[in-house]
């Protein structure tokens, strides 16, 4: 059975949709035209393995433009094969090595332990707003940009945009573009000056007198790859706001945060990102034809990953609409399972990176955020699930004693 073109159905049901055609197709892969081009959605951990074959799928021309003019950039996401590999290793290179994950996460710590302190006392604040200065502050000094570089308040709100309208073509999305032009241009004169200087072991430098072939990046490919690191830890505040809806709908969970408790702070940073909606689906090429479950891929097809839906799914998550971090503890994790940042081996393939400083900074503020006196003033923390990326209505806001 082969459905209608889905762009329009996408765009008013959300995360809802793929999940709800899934059911009606009795959990098939689900053959469609998506944005006018024939798709193929699959869901569960044997389409994530199957999605991140690289022998069978390509991603340099599968993102739609509108994502790439706004959350990504021309950069590494649009890349395939040996280019991939070649700017892949530079960002292994950075962002998995532990010392400077703990070293950007105890940053964020103190940064928003700073902030809070001056929240005390005063009106209802915006968790949402107050994070997302707290992480882009930390991720630039982390980073190595000038502190002068940037107005900290302009900075925070361009990245937010560019991560709050990939999805829709609304006033959002032309807000993300404005920001991407804008930040990309500044970086790229930042690139340039730090190109004039020695070469330090700061993200910044490295990125800045980083050759492939033996020649340097252009400057606003650098630029690009600099906001790929910065852009997406500043995103982490959408799972901070998460985290304080969780802690106001489940109390029971804050004693546990509030010790310390390491492991379980763990499995509910990991409970937050597999419950929560961010991203809702991701997209590749067929380089050929190919079959999935009985279902024919024609060459050059959109395949379609499913990520909410797999998060929430009970063959893979028993009672997948229940919030307990309890099903992480003594879990291993298989990589094809829980995939908010991609599947398979960050080190090699197309999954993201940056995913262990994104755990250790949300386990960060996490705990911070439990050991926090403050309560909820009278407001609408409804999730709408239509709109992409989903946020808490109300940010949440807080009142800190």
């Amino acid at each position: 059975m082969a459905f209608a073109d889905q762009t329009l159905p996408f765009a008013t049901k959300g995360y809802a949709w793929l999940p709800d055609l899934r059911r009606r197709n009795h959990g098939r892969p689900i053959p469609m035209r998506f944005g006018g081009q024939h798709a193929v959605a699959v869901s569960g951990p044997d389409a994530a393995r199957f999605f991140y074959d690289e022998d069978e799928l390509e991603r340099h021309d599968a993102l739609p433009a509108p994502v790439v003019d706004t959350l990504f950039g021309k950069g590494v996401h649009t890349l395939d094969d040996q280019a991939h590999a070649a700017r892949k290793a530079l960002f292994v290179a950075l962002l998995m090595h532990q010392d400077g994950i703990d070293t950007l996460a105890a940053l964020t710590g103190k940064i928003f332990d700073e902030a809070a302190d001056g929240w005390r006392g005063g009106k209802p604040v915006s968790l949402f707003d107050g994070t997302a200065k707290v992480l882009a502050d930390a991720v630039s000094r982390w980073t190595g940009v000038p502190e002068n570089a940037f107005d900290l308040d302009a900075l925070t709100a361009d990245l937010l945009a560019m991560v709050d309208g990939f999805a829709t073509r609304g006033p959002r999305h032309v807000r993300a573009r404005v920001a991407r032009v804008r930040l990309e241009r500044r970086f790229a004169e930042i690139i340039e000056a730090v190109r004039r200087q020695e070469p330090t072991d700061t993200p910044l430098s490295r990125i800045a007198h980083h050759r492939e072939d033996g020649h340097l990046l252009d400057a606003r490919t650098a630029a690009v790859e600099l906001i790929n690191i910065i852009r997406p830890t500043t995103a982490v505040t959408w799972f901070v706001a998460f985290a304080g809806h969780a802690l106001d709908r489940w109390p029971g969970t804050r004693a546990r945060l509030r010790a310390g408790d390491d492991e379980y702070t763990l499995a509910f940073v990991h409970e937050l990102r597999r419950f929560y909606p961010f991203a809702p689906f991701l997209g590749a090429r067929a380089r050929h034809d190919l079959t999935f479950q009985h279902t024919s891929i024609p060459a050059g097809a959109l395949v379609l990953l499913d990520i909410y839906g797999q998060h929430h799914d009970q063959r893979v998550w028993p009672d997948p609409y229940d919030f307990r971090p309890e099903r992480f503890l003594g879990r291993r994790v298989g990589a094809f399972e829980l995939i908010p940042q991609g599947g398979g081996d960050p080190r090699s393939g197309h999954r993201c990176p940056g995913e262990k400083i994104t755990v250790a900074v949300l386990g960060t503020l996490v705990q911070r955020l439990a050991k926090l006196d403050y309560y909820l003033p009278p407001q609408n923390t409804a999730i709408d699930l239509s709109r992409v990326p989903a946020r808490v209505r109300s940010g949440p806001r807080i009142v800190l004693s």
